[in-house]
């Protein structure tokens, strides 16, 4: 039966097309619309708390001028607010200067080398390459954020996926490496260096080598495309490798991470060196299940649609989008019931960033 699936998908590869749905993922697939239907009740319902947010307190601040005793307290009132925003632009203005800093020293060698590779875009449908463009935003916000962020890059960012990027509101702006041509010519005089993440190579990691270039694979495929990082690794004769969430967790749910989580569990072991301390700040609790247990292994090359859905506070910890959000903040898996919140929160991380 295992041969008979590894020939199917060979023959699927081969062609360029994908398999056929099997009946579970059908039913799956009918699901994820329920999901769709009931995110979108969602968001008009929490625009409708927001609209109704907003025009409450421009009420209650024109009560409060209206009860101002005095015209000279009135007046006292409007510049302590005017005093206020300037205070939290100029806040907003040093920080992202202290940002752009950061991420200038990490391309010029302080960081990390990261790769997202984008070179799956004609394996993936629109509404799974519209939750890449998500995921490649959450992980450009988290790189800002962070006190060391790494030198990330986008390769194969042409075509579909190219144009995808380019609705990005601020892509141009972006202190990130573009590239429209693959990784191996972008990287082709250090080819020993790269190391391709995926779930499905022998080798676990232990620790990030400065000297390394590490790859993400940029699919989001429902699981259609199992192993294909892998074999595409082998195929160009390069490094592959884990990360070793075995040795620390015992998936309880869905065994697929997005590529934002993938990303953000590296950055946190950069500045922790402590992977279980990574993967218990990045990954959900509700996926996480006894600590210790080798035997689940992670996709972790891969970023499910699916698994995007539960991102809020469980995936990343609020106060981390909180931080970027103060600018009227307004980000796939089985839960769904977080997915609306979760991409929300990433668009206006990434206009914050901006």
């Amino acid at each position: 039966m295992a041969d008979d699936t590894e020939s199917e998908q060979a023959a699927v590869l081969a062609d360029g097309n994908p398999p056929p749905l099997s009946k579970s993922a059908r039913k799956k697939l009918l699901k994820q619309e329920r999901q769709a239907a009931r995110k979108a009740e969602r968001k008009v319902a929490e625009k409708e708390r927001r609209r109704a947010d907003i025009e409450r307190r421009r009420r209650e601040w024109e009560e409060s001028l209206a009860a101002a005793p005095s015209e000279e307290a009135r007046e006292e009132m409007l510049a302590a607010r005017r005093e206020t925003r300037l205070e939290r632009v100029g806040k907003r203005v040093e920080e992202r200067g202290a940002r752009a800093e950061r991420l200038r020293r990490a391309a010029e060698g302080a960081g990390q080398k990261v790769v997202l590779d984008l070179e799956f875009a004609d394996l993936m449908r629109p509404n799974e390459l519209h939750s890449l463009t998500q995921q490649i935003m959450y992980c450009y916000a988290v790189n800002g954020r962070s006190a060391t962020p790494a030198h990330l890059w986008l390769t194969g960012c042409s075509g579909e996926m190219g144009t995808q990027v380019q609705r990005i509101p601020g892509f141009d702006k972006w202190i990130i490496e573009k590239e429209a041509k693959p990784y191996l010519e972008a990287f082709a005089d250090r080819k020993e260096n790269l190391v391709y993440l995926t779930a499905d190579a022998e080798t676990v990691l232990d620790d990030l080598d400065k000297s390394k270039i590490y790859i993400i694979g940029g699919l989001v495929d429902r699981n259609r495309w199992k192993g294909i990082t892998q074999k595409k690794a082998v195929d160009q004769g390069i490094q592959s490798a884990k990360l070793p969430i075995g040795n620390y967790l015992k998936m309880s749910s869905s065994q697929v991470l997005t590529v934002n989580q993938v990303f953000e569990i590296m950055q946190k072991f950069v500045e922790t060196k402590d992977w279980k301390t990574a993967f218990f700040h990045v990954i959900p609790q509700r996926k996480r299940g006894e600590t210790g247990a080798a035997d689940d292994e992670v996709e972790a090359s891969m970023g499910d649609a699916a698994a995007l859905e539960g991102t809020t506070d469980g995936d990343h910890p609020k106060g981390d989008l909180d931080k970027c959000s103060d600018e009227e903040v307004d980000n796939d898996d089985d839960g769904g019931g977080d997915e609306e919140d979760d991409i929300a929160k990433k668009r206006h991380c990434v206009r914050s960033e901006n």
